[in-house]
């Protein structure tokens, strides 16, 4: 098994309300990846950091192996999320992928 985990900084310029649309954008268009994907066993995005955070929101994905995991990352579906809901919204992505 191997987790991708993502932490995104949203960019500056985007107003409160609408870095909440946005988080809940990616969230749905991610979450809505789950049976989709083959090889993806699990995905979750996580939105509401504390005060202490400093990142604005976390994928959390499991995928049966390494291979699984590039299947998805040029999955079309997969591709049409970041391209539409995360890419254009985003300053900052770190990803950690390790094996469990």
């Amino acid at each position: 098994m191997v987790k991708h985990v993502i932490l995104w900084t949203l960019k500056e310029d985007l107003s409160a309300a609408e870095k909440e649309q946005v988080k809940k954008g990616i969230k749905e268009g991610l979450e809505g990846l789950a049976g989709k994907i083959p090889g993806m066993t699990e995905i979750k995005v996580y939105t509401n950091g504390l005060p202490s955070s400093n990142a604005d929101l976390m994928l959390d994905s499991t995928f049966e192996s390494e291979d699984a995991l590039k299947v998805y990352a040029t999955h079309p579906e997969h591709v049409a999320v970041a391209d539409t809901k995360v890419r254009p919204y985003t300053q900052i992505r770190t990803c950690l992928d390790f094996e469990l």
